[in-house]
């Protein structure tokens, strides 16, 4: 359970900051474990504060034992993130 809660704390404002859409152009790729995979994608929507576009590619790297996830590493554009309206970490809502 704590991995859970600590990943639900990390996202909890992220819906403050960003409506997200869709995950379009989602690719998977195998990896030399079996059990862990590479997921490119894009998450498109809206930045809620300023109503712009949101446009933003991930990477993550996911593994599973025994069917849960173990471990989800995610990593996206640092640059793209500075935009108004997706400081998801510093928010005081």
């Amino acid at each position: 359970m704590e991995r859970r809660e600590v990943i639900a704390a990390y996202m909890l404002h992220y819906p403050d900051h960003v409506d997200l859409h869709d995950f379009p152009d989602l690719r998977i790729h195998q990896t030399t474990d079996p059990q862990t995979i590479v997921v490119e994608m894009r998450g498109v929507g809206r930045l809620v504060e300023s109503d712009a576009p949101f446009d933003m590619p991930y990477i993550a790297v996911v593994t599973v034992r025994d069917g849960h996830i173990t471990s989800y590493r995610d990593y996206w554009d640092p640059v793209g993130g500075q935009e108004p309206g997706t400081d998801f970490i510093g928010s005081n809502r």
